[in-house]
């Protein structure tokens, strides 16, 4: 590969998507492929100091709240680091890069669950990102409660054990949550060539495997066609 392959999960909280990345990035270690994973917000000094302020509902106890646009910019500013740093650098080095979160997520996020619009998000997207655009978007949808049930059993469950606060966005409503449902599923409709959804409650091996046919399928393609 003259450039490397960049592969995006996106999905609600508790979607299982950060552990599908994970699964994905081992198996792609041990088939010889050079891998290089990052998350947003968060993954470089700057971005995990924004992550802080996002996702902490501690952090919004004590500054207040965030507001939408401050929320959007904040998401950005650690987007446009994490581009800079790390992955233009891989891609640049030939790597697959897998990335937890990117623009898709705030459209859905910010654009439709806080009613900012989507031009507003791609025009920052554009301006900030240079428009850079995966080579493919996996997106994990479970049904809407289940992913609900997921993702605030499992903040609860850091929270007891001290581990880390990340729950400010688990607390909104279901309202919220199925604007960026609804906004997940328009994406998937505008861009289906790289917006591959994974509408699925199947065990996390049926969609490991799935996942990793199509990944393979599109590197394929990828490096003949470069």
């Amino acid at each position: 590969m003259r450039r490397g392959f960049f592969v995006t999960f996106e999905g609600l909280d508790g979607s299982g998507k950060t552990t599908q990345l994970q699964l994905l990035r081992d198996t792609l270690t041990a088939l010889g492929y050079p891998v290089t994973t990052t998350r947003q917000p968060g993954g470089t000094p700057l971005g995990d100091q924004i992550r802080s302020l996002l996702v902490s509902s501690t952090a919004e106890n004590t500054l207040g709240p965030i507001t939408p646009l401050a929320e959007l910019s904040l998401m950005f500013a650690d987007r446009a680091q994490s581009i800079a740093d790390i992955i233009e650098p891989a891609l640049e080095r030939g790597h697959v890069l897998l990335c937890d979160r990117f623009t898709d997520s705030s459209e859905a996020y910010q654009g439709a669950g806080r009613q900012l619009g989507v031009q507003t998000v791609l025009n920052l997207h554009r301006t900030l990102c240079g428009n850079l655009q995966p080579d493919l978007t996996l997106l994990l949808l479970p049904p809407l409660a289940t992913a609900l049930r997921r993702a605030r059993r499992r903040n609860h469950r850091h929270v007891d054990l001290d581990g880390p606060d990340e729950n400010r966005f688990e607390r909104e409503s279901d309202a919220f949550y199925q604007r960026i449902h609804a906004g997940y599923l328009a994406i998937a409709a505008r861009d289906p060539q790289r917006v591959v959804p994974i509408e699925s409650s199947a065990s996390i091996d049926d969609i490991k495997t799935r996942i990793l046919d199509i990944v393979i399928t599109r590197l394929a393609a990828h490096v003949t066609h470069p």
